[in-house]
C-alpha cells in the first residue's frame, strides 16, 4: 500500500515588494421580471437592496482570510461595488484596492458573490414558488474580470 502526504500551506509573500494592486470581479442574479420591478420600485419588505448588499460585500471582502484559508490578511485601501439592473438579472461587479505583497482577486469575488447573495436573500420571498422553491432565481458567471499590478512611484 502507497502512503501518500498531503502537504498544503500559504505562499510566503514576505520577500515580495508592496504594490498597488486592483481586482474587478463580476456576477450575475437571475431573478422574475416582478421581482427586479419590486426592487425598482423600492418596494421590497427588508429595505434597500442595494444599500444593504454593498454594506454586505464590504464586510466580506475584509474578512475573505476568514474564509478562505490560504488567503492573507492584506490592507484593503477601498472596496466598492455597482450594480446594473436588467429586465430579469441583476449584475454586481465588485472592485478591491489595496497596497500590499498579494493580490485583491478573491477579495473582489467575496465581495462580488456576498453582494448577489445577499439581494437574493431580501427578496427570497418574491421568488418562491407555490411549493416553495426556487424555479428562476440563480447566480451565475462570477469571474474575475480585470487586475491590475502596479509598482508605485518613489518619491
Amino acid at each position: 500500500m502507497e502512503v501518500i502526504l498531503i502537504h498544503s500551506h500559504m505562499v510566503d509573500v514576505g520577500r515580495k515588494s508592496e504594490v498597488y494592486r486592483e481586482a474587478l470581479a463580476e456576477g450575475e442574479l437571475i431573478l422574475s421580471p416582478e421581482t427586479i420591478q419590486l426592487i425598482k420600485d423600492g418596494k421590497v419588505d427588508k429595505g434597500d437592496v442595494f444599500s444593504v448588499s454593498e454594506i454586505a460585500a464590504i464586510i466580506s471582502a475584509k474578512k475573505t482570510p476568514e474564509l478562505i484559508p490560504f488567503c492573507h490578511p492584506i490592507p484593503i485601501t477601498n472596496v466598492s461595488v455597482e450594480y446594473e439592473v436588467g429586465a430579469s438579472s441583476i449584475t454586481a461587479r465588485g472592485r478591491v484596492k489595496s497596497i500590499g505583497r498579494t493580490g485583491v482577486e478573491m477579495e473582489a469575488l467575496m465581495a462580488t458573490a456576498t453582494a448577489l447573495l445577499n439581494i437574493w436573500d431580501m427578496v427570497k420571498k418574491y421568488e418562491k414558488d407555490d411549493d416553495g422553491q426556487y424555479p428562476l432565481t440563480r447566480v451565475k458567471d462570477i469571474r474575475v474580470v480585470r487586475k491590475i499590478k502596479r509598482e508605485m512611484a518613489v518619491e
